[in-house]
């Protein structure tokens, strides 16, 4: 009798890393969650002053510069982009890659910055303050909260693009990069909301 033996070629393990969800520290989801509570409150007490006040608040919006927040929210959706693809890039092993995106996103959180900030000195060269009217109060407080919340991003990022650049994160160990952009994305999540709501809507 005729025997026949196959054999089958050993295939090398292949590694692979789990996504945790919600990807990043389970405490900066639950500072994300504290921080989208404190500004849905801020939106909804705009939208109640709106309806008190809506001839206040559109010519209010009438002196806002949409152009100038339409690039802003270029500017914040592009970081996200860049933010994105730096997670991917220390997934795959590309610190260098990782940190030039992270670079490149903060980049754009500083056009961000510099785009508010001249808009800002417009309205106070007019003499616009908290004090000029309902609609300003509640357009420098919200936008000014929301500058603020661009800059810690911008320094969570720089942190995070310091220690990818001394080999700190690895394909298996990157909690500190995802916990970055969760962060940056609710940053760009809440202007996305505030844009409309305040430069659009009517």
């Amino acid at each position: 009798m005729l025997e026949v033996s196959m054999s089958v070629p050993a295939v090398a393990p292949v590694a692979i890393h789990a996504t945790r969800y919600p990807p990043g520290d389970l405490a900066i989801w639950i500072f994300i969650l504290a921080e989208l509570s404190v500004f849905a409150v801020f939106f909804a007490a705009y939208a109640f002053a709106r309806m008190g006040e809506v001839d206040l608040f559109d010519a209010g919006q009438a002196t806002l510069d949409r152009r100038a927040a339409l690039l802003n929210t270029v500017a914040l959706i592009t970081a996200s982009f860049f933010v994105v693809r730096a997670v991917a890039a220390i997934r795959e092993d590309d610190p260098r890659g990782c940190v030039r995106w992270l670079i490149a996103a903060l980049g754009m959180g500083l056009v961000f910055l510099l785009v508010k900030g001249g808009e800002y000195a417009h309205h106070f060269g007019q003499g616009i303050n908290l004090s000029t009217n309902t609609f300003y109060m509640f357009y420098l407080s919200l936008t000014f909260f929301h500058f603020m919340h661009v800059i810690l991003g911008m320094v969570i990022l720089a942190a995070v693009a310091l220690k990818a650049h001394a080999g700190g994160y690895s394909p298996a160990d990157h909690t500190g990069v995802e916990t970055g952009a969760s962060y940056w994305h609710m940053v760009d999540l809440v202007w996305l909301i505030l844009f409309p709501l305040v430069y659009v809507m009517r």
